[in-house]
């Protein structure tokens, strides 16, 4: 017990340094912007309007309430945020987990220069968003881009000005999961490699298809990864932002001339806090609101799982 105790004060403070800027830079973040999601009209070192207003951490605000929501609800950006945001994450998504299980599969059955394929599908991982991106917006350019040139259609317009939300929408899903592959490549891969062989043989011996053989022994012995795999990437395409900026080059979401059609909910977040006028507030209610859409989400597949994966 003594010596128990011992290791207890050991690790307290191997963790204490990790733990304070845990402290500083995510848990009172996270605490502090619900508490603004409730302040009404909520400034930040500034002047309140209301003659009864009262002053928290260095900011004044008007009266505790749901404004701040009520406002994001009635926005029109919230909404085309949304609806960018949710077309990307439930089509990207399952895509990208599709297409990373396909390419396993294959990369696992070849033995020859497999290392060289793992490295050259890992690359998009270790790359900067923001290099990629450009990279992007640079095939997909209305006049040099490769990708016109190539089919012959010079003039037409994917990212720049004059260009459809649904061709702009589609260099993003490319490049969303050209990018989403390599991670989850690795993990099905290295996990492919660690089921029992025994399984395989014993399919071998009786002969079993080769498609059977993926959908009753690879898939199932895969699930747990799967599951981990799909709802990580739900989080992170929620979360999509960077590569929004780096594709149009324009420092919006979208081409010149409709420079928020592209708009993702980090976006109207993210300009929320900086808008001028707007309430710190409104900033928070939106991240409040992107929380519980993704904590809803997650919750589903942890309830949709129970029966599917197997541990």
């Amino acid at each position: 017990m003594l010596e128990y105790k011992k290791d207890g004060w050991k690790a307290t403070l191997a963790l204490a340094p990790m733990l304070l800027l845990m402290s500083v830079f995510t848990f009172w973040p996270i605490i502090n912007s619900l508490i603004m999601a409730f302040l009404e009209d909520y400034s930040f070192g500034g002047m309140a309007s209301h003659a009864y207003a009262r002053v928290i951490g260095g900011g004044t605000y008007n009266g505790i309430g749901f404004a701040n929501f009520v406002q994001v609800f009635n926005e029109k950006d919230f909404w085309v945020a949304l609806k960018n945001t949710s077309v990307m994450v439930f089509i990207s998504v399952p895509l990208t987990v599709i297409i990373g299980l396909a390419i396993a599969v294959g990369l696992n059955a070849t033995k020859k220069l497999q290392g060289f394929f793992q490295t050259v599908f890992f690359l998009p991982y270790v790359t900067n968003t923001i290099a990629l991106g450009l990279v992007f917006g640079s095939v997909f350019h209305i006049e040099y881009g490769l990708i016109n040139k190539v089919f012959g259609t010079v003039g037409l317009s994917w990212i720049n000005h004059g260009a459809t939300w649904w061709r702009a929408m589609l260099v993003l899903m490319v490049y969303t999961v050209w990018n989403g592959l390599a991670f989850k490549i690795i993990v099905f891969l290295s996990g492919m490699q660690s089921i029992d062989k025994q399984y395989y043989q014993a399919a071998q011996i009786d002969s079993t298809p080769r498609w059977r053989v993926f959908s009753k022994i690879t898939v199932p012995l895969l699930s747990p990864m799967i599951l981990y795999i799909t709802i990580t990437s739900f989080i992170g395409a929620f979360k999509a932002y960077s590569s929004v900026i780096a594709i149009f080059g324009t420092g919006d979401y979208g081409p010149v001339g409709n420079e928020k059609m592209m708009i993702t909910l980090v976006g109207y977040i993210y300009d929320k806090m900086w808008e001028s006028g707007t309430p710190f507030g409104v900033g928070s209610a939106g991240s409040l609101i992107l929380f519980a859409i993704i904590l809803l989400i997650t919750f589903v597949q942890f309830r949709v799982s129970k029966k599917r994966v197997h541990y």
